[in-house]
């Protein structure tokens, strides 16, 4: 994959890049022009709100939330920086569509995390009727779709969410392990 460097007129693309300050962080990929954006396209974003959340000194998990190809929503952990134990990168994200879209049910959207999410956001998936949940790294500790438990797909409740899981999973955890080993 190419990457170029030149400036663009980035309004040109706001169908696919609505939203300003997104636009701004992309290293443009000429990719996009070619044919749409794959899984592993946005779970590149997705570690690139990871990186940021680190940055800021959070744990670097970060996701997005598709809607027909369009980024909508996209976040990193914020539960430091908010003081909110529920500011996973996934609640924010999900609360972040359904402001944008007016609708708290985000039927057809896709969220791409880079860790496979806690019990708390798999149950707000849930309710906010994802389609598609597309993650990193398996959480062993925690996770909630398939390490420790299996909420999107749990045979009582009334909606399920395809899951596809491993993409980017060694970026993923590596970030995490990089971020925890500095600070011990």
């Amino acid at each position: 994959m190419c990457e170029l460097s030149f400036s663009l007129n980035f309004a040109a693309f706001g169908s696919l890049f609505p939203h300003t300050i997104l636009v701004k962080q992309l290293s443009f990929r000429m990719l996009f022009f070619f044919r749409m954006p794959t899984d592993l396209d946005f779970m590149q974003f997705a570690l690139d709100e990871a990186r940021a959340a680190a940055a800021a000194g959070e744990v670097p998990i970060g996701a997005l939330l598709v809607c027909e190809n369009k980024i909508i929503a996209q976040s990193g952990n914020r539960t430091i920086r908010d003081n909110d134990p529920t500011a996973h990168a996934e609640i924010v994200a999900l609360r972040e569509g359904s402001r944008l879209l007016s609708n708290y049910r985000l039927s057809g959207a896709t969220m791409y995390v880079t860790l496979e999410p806690c019990a708390m956001c798999a149950g707000a998936m849930i309710q906010a009727r994802i389609a598609k949940l597309v993650y990193g790294a398996d959480d062993p500790r925690g996770g909630a779709v398939r390490s420790c438990f299996e909420v999107l797909s749990h045979p009582r409740l009334n909606h399920r969410v395809e899951v596809a899981s491993g993409i980017l999973a060694e970026e993923s955890s590596a970030l995490l392990q990089s971020f925890f080993a500095a600070r011990r």
